[in-house]
């Protein structure tokens, strides 16, 4: 492992918490991700999956114990020769029977181990369902609040060139102008004017897609956040690059997975050495009709067998030559696994602080943006100015204002990645 980052965290930053989404301040935001950890599909499927494994287990721990069994059987029969009378024979029987495979080369206990580190991998990947899930929901409603702003600004700018439009119309009542400026103005208008709608669709599809997220219908779901300005932003200290083996439940899981398969060479192998198992059984019969008590005949066996394979067509062998080449195949994974969690933080990292400058640097081409269109409109209205200077301000403050918001939203999508990327919080102890 790297001794250490290569990029560095937000200023400001704090400790890695579980309940990092807290730390944006955002009480709506923490009530979305409550609903969505007890109303998600998602997080039903992988709990269910963690049934299935420990079911899997118990299987698997089942072979060490005796298996035991009890039967039971009755019957009649009746027969009769050509000529003759029919005769009568009933019969009635019991037993219990007990088997025990003597687990001498452990590959019980090595399929027992198997079970239970593919069980803490589905432990562990119903965790990586959860961080996925919780970074999701965040993600859709700073989306939300972003496209709400966006909606906002373009509202905003087709006011102010509807407020240009009369101050150009007035002008061309006047004389002053000509009729080209109005129609280079109205022109402005419907463009700005038809811009809000693709804006309003994409809003009512993220806000459907986090009602999903969440575990709701998109029928009556609603959030009251308008804008990201409201929200903090908070910084993430990153730690150390070995503290992510730790921090990480999809890499707990891939180490599982490998574990898993280690038990399975095991198994494998012991299945090329002899099987000894145990049988036993004991029993009552009778020739009278479901009943046992009437002159009785018991019955006790005991028995042991020995199996060694001798020729199996090399099966065997080329068992465990594939789960030693799965073991070798999880080992690759497991460290690819980590290089792309090491690649993940770097990346959010690179994103998260580049971002943070552009917004800063974007806030200031905003503001003199607003002021070039506030003194083109001056002007114009005196006469000093060409419309087209005019005309060019507004968009030029339409285009920064957009592009603010689009840094704004950037910067939270950044940190939520960073906070996916290190693990949300997330240890093997919880």
């Amino acid at each position: 492992m790297p001794a250490g980052w290569v990029e560095q965290g937000l200023p400001g930053a704090a400790a890695l918490a579980p309940q990092w989404w807290r730390n944006f301040n955002s009480d709506e935001l923490s009530m979305l991700v409550a609903a969505a950890l007890a109303s998600s599909p998602d997080m039903a499927i992988a709990e269910e999956r963690v049934r299935q494994a420990e079911a899997q287990a118990r299987i698997a721990g089942a072979s060490l114990f005796p298996q035991l069994d009890f039967g039971a059987a009755t019957a009649r029969r009746e027969t009769r020769p050509q000529g003759g009378e029919w005769t009568r024979n009933d019969s009635a029987s019991g037993t219990l029977s007990a088997s025990y495979e003597l687990d001498l080369w452990g590959r019980n206990a090595a399929g027992l181990r198997a079970a239970e580190s593919s069980l803490r991998a589905s432990r562990f990947d119903f965790e990586t369902v959860r961080l996925t899930l919780l970074a999701g929901v965040a993600s859709g409603y700073f989306q939300l609040l972003s496209l709400r702003g966006r909606l906002a600004i373009a509202r905003e700018n087709l006011s102010i060139g509807e407020r240009v439009f009369k101050l150009v119309d007035a002008r061309v009542r006047n004389g002053a102008v000509s009729k080209l400026d109005l129609a280079r103005q109205q022109a402005a208008v419907l463009s700005l004017r038809a811009s809000i709608p693709p804006l309003e669709l994409q809003e009512r599809q993220t806000l459907y897609a986090l009602a999903i997220l969440v575990g709701k219908p998109p029928e009556g779901f609603a959030a009251a956040g308008s804008s990201v300005s409201a929200l903090a932003v908070p910084g993430v200290a990153p730690g150390l690059p070995a503290d992510l083996l730790l921090r990480r439940p999809d890499l707990a899981s891939a180490e599982a997975q490998l574990a898993a398969a280690n038990a399975s060479v095991s198994a494998a192998r012991a299945a090329l050495l002899p099987g000894i198992s145990l049988t036993g059984s004991a029993g009552l019969a009778s020739n009278v009709l479901v009943n046992f008590l009437h002159a009785p005949t018991a019955a006790l066996a005991l028995g042991g067998s020995l199996l060694q394979p001798i020729f199996d067509g090399g099966r065997l062998r080329a068992q465990v030559d594939a789960a030693s080449s799965r073991e070798r195949e999880l080992v690759e994974n497991y460290r690819k696994s980590i290089y792309a969690a090491l690649a993940d933080v770097e990346g959010a990292l690179a994103s998260a602080s580049r971002v943070a400058d552009q917004e800063i640097l974007q806030a200031q081409v905003v503001e003199q943006a607003r002021i070039a269109l506030r003194l083109a409109e001056i002007r114009y209205r005196e006469g000093t100015a060409d419309f087209l200077v005019l005309l060019d301000a507004q968009r030029e403050r339409l285009a920064a204002e957009d592009s603010q918001a689009q840094a704004e939203i950037d910067l939270y999508r950044g940190i939520v990645s960073i906070y996916k990327a290190l693990g949300g919080g997330w240890s093997p102890q919880a």
